[in-house]
């Protein structure tokens, strides 16, 4: 080990703590504030772990899907959250995120740069049963948050349930049975009343 080596790695650690600034439009359950996107990615990684064996696949590695989870928000550092019912901003998302992990990424020393980038081109191309899995975890959260908090942030934005059913059923792919639950929820959010029909 080189102290060029560690320094860079450190240099990347001081850098990711500014995720901590990112606020998302998820409310914490207990509707206090809007978390931020190192509370919500802890959240996965230990949902991960709790949830894994509703994964479609029974034989995922799921310390890939814990490492995918804590790191696809790294990006948001420089782009910034896009708020999934955000149609405009969705638009230049990918530019935005694709030059972040360039940038963040690279800081690192280049061996683990490339893994970090490999990790994070997976979960995005959403290809392989871990990165469905994990995607199926990341769309699950804010759901979960929205009902809990009887549709805080859903009527904050005047969304509706057909934009939530067509923006996160894809979470299929990964978990057949997690979509169903929160399907269910979201039935009786509509019945009553948080969420429109």
């Amino acid at each position: 080990m080189t102290i060029k080596r560690l320094e860079q790695q450190i240099q990347f650690i001081i850098e990711i703590d500014k995720l901590k600034q990112v606020i998302r439009q998820t409310y914490l359950t207990d509707a206090s504030r809007r978390e931020n996107s190192v509370e919500h990615s802890w959240h996965l990684a230990v949902m991960a772990m709790v949830l894994s064996e509703h994964a479609n696949e029974s034989d995922i590695d799921l310390s890939r899907v814990i490492k995918m989870v804590l790191i696809h928000d790294i990006v948001e550092i420089d782009a910034g959250d896009t708020f999934l019912y955000d149609d405009k901003h969705t638009e230049s998302k990918l530019e935005r995120e694709l030059a972040a992990a360039d940038r963040l990424f690279n800081l690192l020393p280049s061996d683990q740069a490339e893994l970090f980038r490999t990790l994070w081109n997976e979960f995005e191309a959403r290809q392989t049963k871990e990165a469905k899995f994990a995607y199926a975890l990341d769309r699950l959260q804010p759901m979960l948050h929205n009902v809990i908090t009887h549709g805080k942030s859903w009527q904050e934005h005047g969304i509706t349930k057909s934009p939530v059913i067509k923006k996160n059923s894809p979470m299929q792919e990964g978990s057949v049975s997690l979509w169903a639950y929160i399907s269910n929820l979201l039935d009786d959010a509509v019945e009553e009343g948080y969420l429109s029909e």
